[in-house]
């Protein structure tokens, strides 16, 4: 007989916190990045971003800021989405010519990596894959000032660049301390201009943040304070920036969480979903957002096997009252897979791996990818290919609802 497992607190776990990027939130705070620059000793800065961001006139207001604090500069705005090797060395031989001593990183989560890869390779040399693990850079780095225009990534609070192989497409982890951001400047009316896509896109990026985050062999007391907030602003936030995008509260809100869960992912890592959505991307270009969403609901089921990551899950949905502990571990995990599937059916995800054009022969080799990502080892549950071979399976199984067939 199925019997639910005794409720109580979950165990503390030991943590060294060292908060490394300062936070400065507001509508129109973007306007602050020059003083901020002059504050940091900038004597040439980069501008890291993406022509999108440029043809939204997000540029302009860096470029007139850094002008009125009297700061040279020079513009990359060539970053693509998923950044390899190839957008690096770009950046760097810009770098390299303008002879710069600071960076800003303007734009998704692309943009950020970007700057952090180019300065990893600028200061410390060699090539991406150098990097690739925590801690490996043995020189001092320059600083940069993150401005995300999305609400998603949460880069602007992490020390990892995530980066491509070119030719692979095998993303690369590459985090040390001195890649952290000196600064983030958090402005919701940078955010405004998102199309309906990528307001979705990274949102439910965020939300995913925030789950994965609360019940990795990682977290800690600390890191589940940023996930709890991350999780409660993001999910009431959501569904009302995708019905009204001109809401700057709820646009406000969706940045101040994805930052707090990509502080979460610096203290606490992610699992799973993240580890069986980059296969996606790398073999059928499927945007993260979309194939960490599709992943999400079934690798919290998986993870539920699990006491502690059940008892996480369940104290998780009672941040934003989906559900009460008080009420059953498992009443509450059905109960936060549900918004989990309502959020990702309002937000027009694809929720069956038919939908992306997939085909079942590939899940072996997708599996295998998976199992070899550096966030499957944080999961609270053990998963390896035959398991990931199963969380395929079950994503071809679903409806354009999300309900199984």
């Amino acid at each position: 007989m199925d019997t639910e497992p005794a409720l109580g607190r979950l165990p503390l776990v030991d943590f060294d916190h060292q908060p490394r990027t300062r936070l400065v939130f507001g509508n129109g705070a973007v306007e602050t990045v020059g003083e901020l620059c002059r504050e940091y000793g900038a004597g040439k800065v980069l501008l890291v971003t993406d022509p999108g961001i440029a043809k939204a006139g997000h540029v302009d207001h860096v470029r007139k800021a850094l002008d009125r604090a009297n700061i040279p500069f020079a513009i990359y705005d060539r970053v693509r989405e998923n950044p390899t090797t190839k957008d690096v060395a770009e950046c760097l031989s810009m770098a390299k010519a303008e002879e710069i001593d600071f960076f800003v990183g303007l734009g998704g989560g692309s943009s950020m990596d970007t700057a952090k890869g180019c300065n990893f390779i600028l200061t410390n040399g060699g090539e991406m894959k150098d990097y690739w693990g925590v801690g490996k850079a043995t020189k001092p780095m320059l600083p940069l000032i993150a401005i995300p225009t999305t609400s998603g990534t949460g880069s602007e609070c992490q020390s990892f660049a995530l980066i491509a192989a070119e030719e692979s497409h095998l993303k690369m982890a590459c985090g040390d301390p001195k890649a952290a951001a000196k600064a983030a400047i958090l402005d919701p009316e940078l955010t405004v201009s998102q199309p309906r896509a990528v307001t979705a896109n990274t949102g439910i990026d965020a939300i995913a943040h925030a789950v994965e985050t609360a019940v990795t062999k990682k977290r800690n007391p600390l890191s589940l304070m940023y996930s709890h907030e991350a999780f409660k602003l993001c999910v009431t936030s959501l569904p009302k920036v995708l019905a009204n995008p001109n809401d700057l509260e709820a646009r406000g809100k969706m940045l101040l969480g994805a930052a707090y869960a990509g502080t979460a992912i610096e203290n606490s890592m992610l699992g799973a979903a993240h580890s069986a959505a980059n296969p996606l991307t790398a073999h059928y270009n499927t945007v993260h957002g979309t194939a960490v969403g599709m992943m999400l609901p079934l690798v919290v089921r998986f993870n539920s096997g699990n006491p502690t990551a059940l008892q996480g899950y369940a104290e998780l949905a009672s941040a934003p009252e989906i559900a009460s502990v008080s009420g059953g571990l498992h009443v509450a995990l059905e109960a936060l897979i549900s918004r989990l599937d309502s959020l990702l059916n309002l937000a027009g995800m694809p929720r069956s791996l038919s939908d992306l054009g997939a085909n079942t022969e590939l899940v072996p080799t997708m599996a295998a990818e998976a199992a070899k990502q550096w966030t499957a080892t944080f999961n609270p549950r053990e998963v390896g290919e035959s398991e990931f071979v199963e969380l395929y399976e079950r994503a071809f199984e679903r409806r354009s609802d999300g309900d199984m067939v």
